[in-house]
């Protein structure tokens, strides 16, 4: 990794997102890139005057990385919307990666729009952290999420050029599904036969799993492998809490058209409902 963005409003969810791409920075050697969007939706004075004032403060913040952390770091004040200004400015600076705090959420305005974090994400031809712990150390413990699809792949290598995990223990997780069961079980099969139909299940989900991390040759320490019963999206957020993982990471999906917009996906469950840091990678064709 060699230049983090970090999207800054100058709040303490802006802050942890600054304080992890600093250790992020000192570890890989990087630079930090930290954007402050200003609103160009009011008058045309007040928004110059937003934008000297913030790139003071960005400049301070800039400095304060490089004297006491060691840090490379350079500041941007962007004009727009923040969601698309923030996307903008991804691309602008050739980030390698974008972390962003957790924003607050707006209640009816988030169930349609979702929050600018998710917006980012959706829309970002680049990995995006979303921090949404404060930042004490390098990780630990990351927990990769796979569905041993034809994107699984791709994520694995994604997330290893990276390099995030080179002090961490990583854990390939997978959430198999045993759809039979609940016909099996209304149909008063024994406990015993369904049971032996879901091991089966997971021995043939334990064996793809490994072949994937041996296609790739993606370093994983552990392999863990549980049934789903609801959301795939909240079992990976227990398995990851089970795990102690502190970083999660997911793949993401370009989806298009108004069911995608509502159904949401897999990384957007896990944005919701995960307390952990979650880092989206896109897996779109068209990724770089």
């Amino acid at each position: 990794m060699q230049r983090i963005l970090v999207a800054t409003d100058f709040s303490a969810r802006s802050d942890r997102a600054l304080r992890r791409a600093s250790l992020l920075a000192k570890q890989r050697g990087g630079e930090v890139v930290l954007v402050h969007v200003v609103d160009d939706d009011q008058p045309e004075r007040l928004a110059r005057a937003e934008r000297e004032a913030s790139l003071g403060l960005l400049g301070d913040l800039a400095r304060t990385l490089r004297e006491a952390d060691g840090v490379d770091a350079r500041a941007d004040v962007v004009l727009g919307d923040p969601f698309d200004a923030i996307v903008r400015a991804i691309e602008t600076h050739g980030a390698d990666v974008a972390a962003i705090g957790a924003h607050r959420r707006r209640l009816l305005r988030d169930v349609f729009l979702g929050t600018t974090a998710e917006r980012v994400v959706r829309e970002s031809r680049r990995p995006v952290l979303v921090v949404n712990a404060l930042p004490t150390a390098a990780y630990r413990s990351v927990l990769v999420a796979v569905d041993l699809g034809g994107a699984s792949q791709r994520l694995l290598e994604s997330f290893d050029r990276l390099g995030l995990a080179e002090r961490a223990a990583v854990s390939a997780a997978h959430v198999f599904e045993a759809p039979a069961a609940p016909r099996l079980a209304r149909a008063a099969i024994p406990g015993s036969e369904i049971a032996g139909y879901v091991s089966e299940e997971e021995q043939r989900a334990a064996h793809a799993l490994g072949a994937l991390l041996g296609a790739c040759a993606f370093p994983a320490d552990h392999k863990l492998l549980r049934r789903n019963e609801g959301s795939v999206g909240d079992t990976l957020c227990a398995m990851a809490r089970d795990a102690d993982a502190d970083l999660v990471v997911v793949g993401t999906q370009a989806r298009k058209g108004l069911a995608g917009f509502l159904l949401g996906s897999v990384a957007h469950a896990v944005l919701r409902a995960c307390d952990r840091d979650v880092l989206a990678i896109p897996l779109r064709d068209d990724t770089a």
